[in-house]
């Protein structure tokens, strides 16, 4: 086994999902991008493997971390690398920040291993990580990361477990957004878990609600591969009131997804899991200066290309 050298950096793309949060982990497609912003880790020489995880951590942040790197770690041989994580995103706002460290994690363990960091072996390892943050997660956003695409996923079940699907979607103009930050998200176990319930109390009337948004999703990767950025904002917005139907969202959300359509935006809807508070993402055209606006209003956002040309210079 190759043992760590000095240095090995690796970063991890936050993500948001333009369409299909929630029914995608009941096997419908959702569509969603990686931002340019996430985690970087640095990995150096040490006696052991370990990790040196981020003093912003709450205790059971950095009980949750400790666990999943170890898990992680076992499936590569420990290399004897320390591991320091350098956090850019929000923690728990629906930004896939647990997906992003667990992809930078596992980029810096391969090298580490003497492996190459290649998306399918990184995405295999990142998956092990996120089922210790979230249980039983769909598997969207560290795909999202790991990928650094905008993709249409769906998650499928077979014979030897849960496996996803992903395919790119190119888009012949930029897609951009605005991200807005909405006040503190409930924790997504809560959020995942009380829909279930109601979902498991009422199926056929959530199987019809899941099954409108697989069908806004499959219209929206349409769109976005024409162009279409309109008929793309449209479908944002019809999938929000869908997930207020599904008792998602909060006038938090709710408040800030309608500032972004008053400011311009071809479409809003909140990202993630919702609840209390959390992300928003508005779709424009030119983000710039509703990101100078909100920022002046004491709005913590900014804006991130998904997919589509770049101005010449841009970081891809």
């Amino acid at each position: 086994m190759t043992p760590a050298k000095n240095p090995l950096v690796a970063f991890g793309a936050g993500k948001v999902i333009l369409l299909g949060e929630h029914s995608v982990v009941y096997g419908y497609p959702a569509i969603a991008g990686p931002l340019t912003i996430g985690v970087v880790a640095r990995g150096m020489p040490s006696r052991s493997c370990v990790l040196d995880v981020p003093v912003t951590a709450d205790a059971a942040q950095k009980r949750m971390m400790r666990k999943a790197f170890a898990r992680a770690a076992k499936l590569v041989g420990e290399p004897k690398v320390k591991v320091t994580l350098e956090p850019q995103l929000p923690l728990s706002a629906g930004l896939g920040s647990s997906a992003a460290l667990a992809v930078a994690t596992s980029r810096v363990l391969l090298q580490a291993a003497g492996q190459a960091p290649t998306a399918k072996a990184t995405a295999r390892l990142a998956w092990e990580m996120e089922q210790e943050f979230h249980g039983t997660p769909s598997g969207v956003d560290h795909t999202t990361s790991a990928e650094e695409k905008l993709i249409l996923y769906r998650r499928v079940q077979g014979p030897a477990g849960v496996t996803g699907r992903a395919r790119e979607l190119k888009s012949p103009r930029p897609v951009s957004v605005v991200v807005a930050l909405a006040g503190a998200r409930s924790p997504t176990k809560l959020t995942v878990g009380a829909l279930r319930e109601r979902q498991a109390r009422w199926p056929e009337r959530y199987k019809r609600l899941f099954g409108q948004v697989g069908r806004l999703v499959t219209d929206a990767a349409k769109a976005v591969e024409a162009g279409d950025l309109e008929g793309l904002g449209d479908a944002m917005n019809v999938n929000q009131g869908l997930l207020n139907a599904l008792g998602l969202s909060s006038p938090a959300l709710e408040d800030m997804v309608f500032r972004l359509r008053s400011l311009g935006a071809l479409g809003a809807k909140f990202t993630g899991a919702g609840g209390d508070g959390g992300a928003v993402i508005g779709l424009f055209s030119e983000p710039e200066p509703v990101v100078a606006r909100l920022t002046r209003d004491g709005v913590r956002c900014f804006a991130s290309q998904l997919a589509g040309p770049r101005a010449q210079g841009d970081i891809p």
